[in-house]
């Protein structure tokens, strides 16, 4: 098990024993292949040496590519194929393949532990593959949130759907105006908000899906206040599932780039997700999604908006948005530090 200094390690190499930080948390485990992403946090740790597995041959890896896919991966990608071919070759939405649906997503969901809503960041493609990556991902958000929220446990697949067709109704919206990359007129706009009364007339009469899945499609753009769209609804006349999914609909709009805005951090959407929670959006789910997207996570890496890496040491529940953070040693309370915010989650 040789011990080599940094400058001496190479990619493919293997940790031969856990890499704890100078604060006593572990920065990777043993045997993680090295990449270009832990060279970085190495050094941005000020790591001076490690202890590395004897290289047989070493193989190099690609600097941003893994060995392989993940189960999940491997399941989520083809649950996104799917997903696309029916907006791509089903623009009518007749003969929407329901069960072909529901079991991929079941195949997907088989493997959700692997799922972190904080920190999974699809590899996106083409820009338009947004809305099909929008959907997957509300769809295990929704699950998730049904779980954490106490939803009976029949109705965790039921969201889990909800969350994957509250988007469907985009199919009879002009892709010049759903991928148009600069603002909206007023009438774009308004043929963009029909998409909820075309979801809910593509799914209102499939037996295979219960009514809150086909509510959702309509209702996941009303709020809290009365003040959304399509029929003004306010508070509890707006279905649970609704209410709920979208929660998780905002959360990732915000979070995925898309044609005319770039991302924004999983932190600051959580923020702004708060925000929402008075008068717009439900605020105990919000609540929910906030406590459980950032408790346990010291000991976290995250890069901070001024390019800094540092690590996660203490949340206060009362700004779980807002950390402390080790940087190379000092601490920094991003709840005094208004201007710094987390940007990306490192691992």
């Amino acid at each position: 098990m040789p011990t080599v200094p940094l400058s001496q390690v190479k990619l493919g190499d293997r940790f031969a024993s856990d890499v704890i930080t100078p604060l006593g948390g572990t920065l990777f485990r043993k045997g993680r292949v090295v990449t270009s992403r832990e060279y970085e946090i190495l050094q941005a740790f000020l790591v001076k040496q490690v202890d590395i597995e004897p290289r047989e041959g070493v193989e190099e890896i690609a600097a941003t590519e893994e060995a392989a896919l993940t189960r999940f991966d491997a399941e989520y990608d083809r649950l996104i194929s799917l997903v696309r071919r029916i907006f791509v070759s089903n623009t009518s939405g007749i003969g929407l393949p329901i069960m072909d649906i529901r079991k991929q997503l079941e195949n997907v969901l088989a493997h959700i532990d692997e799922y972190n809503a904080l920190t999974f960041m699809p590899r996106i493609v083409d820009k338009q593959d947004y809305l099909y990556h929008k959907s997957v991902l509300t769809a295990l958000t929704s699950y998730l949130l049904a779980q954490w929220c106490a939803f009976p446990k029949k109705d965790w697949l039921p969201l889990a759907l909800a969350g994957l067709f509250h988007d469907i109704g985009m199919l009879g919206i002009d892709p010049a105006i759903l991928y148009k990359p600069s603002a909206l007129t007023a009438a774009e706009k308004e043929e963009v908000q029909n998409h909820t009364k075309h979801g809910y007339n593509l799914l209102k009469n499939v037996a295979a899906l219960n009514e809150g899945v086909k509510l959702t499609a309509l209702q996941h753009h009303e709020k809290m206040d009365g003040s959304g769209y399509p029929l003004g609804l306010k508070g509890d006349k707006i279905h649970p599932y609704a209410r709920l999914v979208a929660v998780a609909d905002v959360f990732h709009s915000i979070t995925l780039e898309r044609s005319y805005s770039r991302p924004i951090s999983p932190y600051l959407a959580l923020e702004q997700l708060q925000n929402e929670s008075f008068g717009k959006l439900d605020p105990v789910y919000v609540r929910t999604l906030i406590e459980k997207l950032t408790s346990f996570h010291n000991g976290m890496v995250v890069r901070l908006s001024d390019n800094r890496l540092g690590e996660i040491v203490f949340t206060d529940r009362n700004n779980p948005t807002r950390p402390l953070v080790s940087v190379g040693g000092q601490i920094i309370n991003l709840v005094t530090e208004r201007g710094i915010h987390i940007e990306s989650v490192i691992r």
